[in-house]
C-alpha cells in the first residue's frame, strides 16, 4: 500500500513548520481584498486540506482574527503567512502554497473574488472565474 500523501512546509525564517498528510480538497486564486492586505501581493494561492490531515510539526502560530468568521496563521518570528481558516467549526485549512516545500504539487484550480481584482494585475490562464466565493467546495 502507498504511503499517504505528505504535504510539508514552513515559514521565511524555518521557526513554523507544518504537514498535511491529504491531498487538498479545493486550490485556487484569491484576489479579494483581505487576501492582498495580508500578503501584501494582487493574489494569494492557497489550497483547503481537510483539517484532521494538517498539523503544525514545529513551532506554534500567531492567531490574528482577520473577520468575523475567519483568522489568518502566521509566523511571529517573520511574519510569514501560512493559513487561513473559520473560527468555529473549521473542516479545511486554506493554507497559502508558496510556503508548501513544494507548491508546484498543488496547482490552482480556479479564481474567487475576482470582482476585487487589481486592474493591473491578471494570470494568463483559462481557469474558471468566480465574481465571489465560487463553486461550494467539498468539505472533509
Amino acid at each position: 500500500m502507498p504511503a499517504p500523501p505528505t504535504h510539508p512546509g514552513g515559514c521565511l525564517c524555518g521557526a513554523l513548520r507544518f504537514r498535511s498528510e491529504a491531498e487538498p480538497v479545493a486550490s485556487g486564486y484569491c484576489h479579494c481584498r483581505l487576501c492582498q492586505r495580508s500578503t501584501g501581493a494582487p493574489v494569494l494561492a492557497w489550497g483547503s486540506f481537510p483539517v484532521g490531515s494538517f498539523a503544525y510539526v514545529e513551532g506554534a502560530p500567531t492567531v490574528y482574527r482577520s473577520s468575523d468568521h475567519g483568522q489568518r496563521e502566521f509566523c511571529a518570528r517573520c511574519g510569514t503567512q501560512i493559513a487561513y481558516r473559520e473560527s468555529r467549526g473549521a473542516r479545511t485549512v486554506d493554507v497559502n502554497l508558496a510556503s508548501l516545500d513544494h507548491p508546484e504539487a498543488v496547482p490552482p484550480r480556479h479564481h474567487l473574488w475576482t470582482r476585487s481584482r487589481i486592474a493591473w494585475f491578471d494570470t494568463a490562464d483559462a481557469l474558471p472565474r468566480f465574481e465571489g466565493a465560487g463553486p461550494e467546495q467539498p468539505r472533509a
